[in-house]
């Protein structure tokens, strides 16, 4: 399984677990108060906006919290003023990184990134070293149990999508859009009363790194895992496949 579908796939239950813990809640409110002062305070009219809101809204983050983080970026609160930053780097095996954060320290954050690397089998790249394997696009997860194949495909497919796909070993359909369409096709799917596990803007690799020893593989995903928790780092996208039957040995 690839190391993006699979790892936003393990994402997207953990965020369940985050948001009993708050932990989600924050890196939401951070998302939205920036996607705010980029866009203004319309989700209709902001994309970026409404995708951060329906994210927060997925895991029953409260109301005033998202209005809050909405009035800081417009200005309306005072608030901290967050930087964007994207790392690039190496995990074990030379799978390729990108880290986005969003962060009010540079200092700490590059080296919490960089602490968590070397503890766990990478390290930190130039500028440029990586980015160039991942493309933008839009993705959107939809239960395999909500709805047939040939009728979500027709649907995704006439509003727009670029790709669906349907891998053995996943319990999602994977839809794929060009970052502009993600909004319109989402739009489709929610008129036809499909619900959507997940909808957002990310970062696909357009080559993939096999990591079939076991050890390699569990370190990896820890590896996603510690960064991932790290208070700064709002998104994290590798480029590795896991084998379905290093997947079941370790768990």
């Amino acid at each position: 399984m690839s190391g993006h579908s699979k790892w936003h796939t393990t994402r997207h239950k953990k965020a369940a677990i985050d948001a009993k813990r708050g932990k989600i809640f924050t890196k939401l409110a951070k998302e939205i108060t920036v996607a705010s002062r980029i866009g203004g305070g319309d989700p209709d009219g902001n994309p970026r906006l409404r995708l951060a809101v329906d994210k927060a809204r997925a895991v029953n983050m409260p109301a005033e919290n998202i209005k809050r983080a909405i009035q800081k970026g417009t200005g309306e609160l005072p608030g901290v003023t967050y930087e964007e930053i994207t790392y690039e780097g190496y995990g074990p095996g030379g799978v390729a990184l990108l880290i986005d954060a969003l962060t009010d320290n540079r200092v700490r954050t590059v080296a919490d990134v960089r602490h968590v690397l070397g503890k766990l089998g990478g390290k930190m790249g130039e500028p440029g070293s990586v980015g160039f394997l991942f493309e933008s696009k839009g993705y959107i997860l939809v239960e395999k149990n909500k709805v047939d194949e040939d009728t979500l495909m027709s649907l995704v497919l006439d509003a727009g999508a670029e790709d669906m796909k349907n891998e053995a070993d996943e319990d999602s359909y994977q839809v794929i859009t060009a970052v502009p369409d993600l909004t319109v096709v989402t739009e489709v799917l929610e008129k036809a009363g499909i619900p959507i596990a997940s909808s957002e803007s990310t970062k696909l690799p357009t080559t993939e790194v096999e990591i079939a020893e076991e050890s390699v593989a569990s370190q990896m995903l820890r590896l996603m895992d510690a960064l991932d928790d790290l208070d700064d780092v709002q998104n994290v996208y590798a480029n590795f496949n896991i084998p379905q039957a290093v997947m079941d040995r370790i768990g």
